[in-house]
Order: C-alpha cells, then structure tokens, then sequence
C-alpha cells in the first residue's frame, strides 16, 4: 500500500462528520431564527358594551307579538327559565306541564326584586298575596294552557322573577326570569358574541361592569360558522362544568340562558338576569362541542382573570443560536481538516534491519 493512500478513510471520516455538524448547525439556525420571528398570538378581548335590547331572541323579535312555549317539567324547572318581551309588544305563551305533578307559572310584579332562595312556601305565598302578580297560571299534569301577556313600553329594562307557587318547587329551582328589552333604565349591557366550526366562543371571556344588582344582562349570539351551535350559560356562579355531566348538571340547575343557532348566520339575544357577582361558565351543549374546547366565562362585577403571557423564548432562543454557530464551527474544522488530510504526508523512514553478528563496539567484535 502506498502510503499517501492510508489517510484516505480518515479524510472521508472528518468530511462525514463535517457535512453532520453543519446541516444540524444550520437545521439549529433556521429554528433559532423562527423562534425570534414569530408572532405571540394575541387574545381577543370582550366586545364594546352597547344599549339594552334588540331584535331576535327568546320572545322576542321584529314584530308587535311574539309566541313562546314554556315548558313546565317535574325537575321542577322552567324550559326556558328566561324569556324575553320586547316593551311595547305582546307576548304570547303557551305553557305546556310535561310532568304529572302541579306546577303554576307565577310572575311576580316588582321589577328587579329577586326571592331569597331561603323564602319558605308559606312566605312566598304570603308576598304575592300581598303584591299580586303579573300573571298567576296552574297546570295540571299534562295540561296547557295560553297566556298572552302585553308590555307596557314603560317596562323597558325591567325584570320579573317567575315562580311555582306550589310547595317547595320554588325551593327545589324552579324558577326564572322575564326580561324587558328596550332602552335601557338600569344597569345592563350588550356584547358581540359569535361561534364559528374550529369550536371555539370568540370571545372566550366577557365582562360585565355591574355594582347593582340584580342586573339584566343581553349577550348578541352570532352563529358565524356552518353547523348548529347552542349558546349555554350556567345559573350557579364560580362552578366549573364537566364535559362528561354537563347534561344532568343542567337537568339539576336550569341554566341563566340556552339560545340555539341551528343554521349559519343565525342571530338570536341571550336575555337574562344575575343576582349577584360571580364568575359564570357558558359552554356549547351540542355532542362534543364542549368536550373540543368550546366554552367561555363571563364574569359579572368582578375583574377578569388577568390572561396568561405566553412563554417567553428568549433564553431558548439564545441557547438555540449559540449551540448552532458552535456546531457549524465545529463542522467547519472538520471539513478544513478533511481538505488537507493526506497533503502533507510524513517523510518515509527507511526500514530497520536486524544484524547478523555483534557490532564493533561490543565485546567479542
């Protein structure tokens, strides 16, 4: 073997290990680069309050009669627990009891005055004997019954608590809200609210600027995508919901509001009544919706929680970069090593040769 060819596997090792060290290098810079270059996403913030009321939503719309069906059930609860007149049209309901127990359907007549939940049967009944009421209406078990109710445009911006009057039903939930829409008179408060197919509330997150309550509150619910979305918000405050029970939790707790959007486009009013500060949960109740991440939170005379920044990547980023110019320097060693390697060959040395007899200096010779 010549010996300029025996360094030849070594320069094909450092040209290896050259072209190794400089791809992941620059693999390491394009990510370094990315890293620094990239947008944070930025979270959409609550809609601008508006004004009180509007077209569309639970009992109410464009025109001067609106016809709704309440359902009274043995859980006991109102479905839907709140509904929505318009001041200065007519409502008209048809209130079905789909149990085999009594129910009433009983609106109190002072606006904004919320019962205790610890009112007995027999203190309840007491007040509306001594106030009256709006409309006072029993039903047997399977019954319906009509009820058409006129709003006075002087009503805009009040709220009348519904009960059953019959024994511990009150006490058990089964109660509600009729919310008048209109100009506002009170605390309130309009926000944009719209749905899309990625499942998602944009916004997530809604604010109420409230210091008196009860407050009435109408969130607008736009349906932006291409699929049935429901808009669902819980009636107990500081509760997180579960995807795996959310559906007997509200057979339990009627929620505040449950707006359907059922085509693309589709917009209806969310009208409902809070009785005092809290933090409420909304979620989507269609199959799998909530369970892909569509939900939200509204929070009510209480401060939003701060949103999280996201990670910062300065210091990855850092680390990113200089472990990619040390392995390009590395690599760049390597391929200048490979380039000369066998170029400078060492000077032969002549073979040795063992002697054949003592030489002239040791003894014998």
């Amino acid at each position: 073997m010549s010996p300029l060819s025996a360094p030849a596997p070594l320069a094909r090792r450092r040209r290896t290990l050259s072209r190794l060290f400089l791809v992941t290098g620059v693999l390491l810079l394009v990510v370094g680069l990315g890293l620094g270059g990239a947008a944070h996403p930025v979270l959409a913030g609550p809609a601008p309050a508006s004004t009180i009321g509007g077209p569309g939503g639970i009992g109410s719309g464009g025109s001067a009669s609106a016809n709704v069906t309440v359902n009274l059930t043995d859980a006991p609860a109102f479905a839907p627990s709140a509904l929505t007149a318009k001041a200065g049209t007519s409502l008209e309901l048809e209130l079905v009891n789909e149990g085999v127990y009594n129910h009433t359907f009983t609106i109190a007549n002072v606006s904004g005055y919320v019962f205790p939940p610890t009112t007995t049967p027999a203190e309840l009944s007491s007040w509306f004997q001594a106030n009256g009421s709006l409309a006072n209406v029993a039903l047997t078990g399977g019954q319906t019954a009509f009820l058409n109710l006129t709003i006075p445009s002087s009503d805009a911006g009040a709220s009348f608590e519904v009960v059953s009057l019959v024994p511990y039903q009150f006490q058990a939930g089964m109660h509600g809200f009729l919310n008048v829409s209109g100009a506002p008179t009170g605390p309130g408060v309009v926000v944009s609210e719209a749905t899309n197919d990625q499942l998602r509330f944009v916004p997530d997150q809604l604010s109420v600027n409230a210091t008196a309550f009860p407050v009435t509150v109408d969130v607008q619910v736009t349906n932006q995508g291409t699929i049935a979305h429901t808009f669902t918000l819980e009636a107990e405050s500081n509760n997180t919901l579960s995807p795996a029970n959310f559906t007997q939790y509200f057979q339990a707790h009627p929620p505040l509001a449950d707006v359907a959007l059922n085509t693309a486009g589709a917009t209806a009013w969310a009208n409902f009544t809070v009785k005092a500060p809290g933090v409420f949960e909304y979620i989507c109740r269609i199959p799998g919706h909530f369970a892909s991440g569509m939900l939200g939170w509204l929070y009510v005379g209480v401060s939003p929680a701060p949103s999280a920044p996201p990670p910062s990547t300065a210091i990855v980023q850092e680390g990113v970069l200089v472990g990619a110019g040390a392995l390009l320097g590395v690599g760049a060693l390597f391929a200048v090593g490979a380039a000369y390697t066998g170029r400078f060959p060492r000077a032969a040395r002549p073979p040795s040769h063992p002697s054949s007899g003592p030489r002239g200096d040791e003894p014998g010779a």
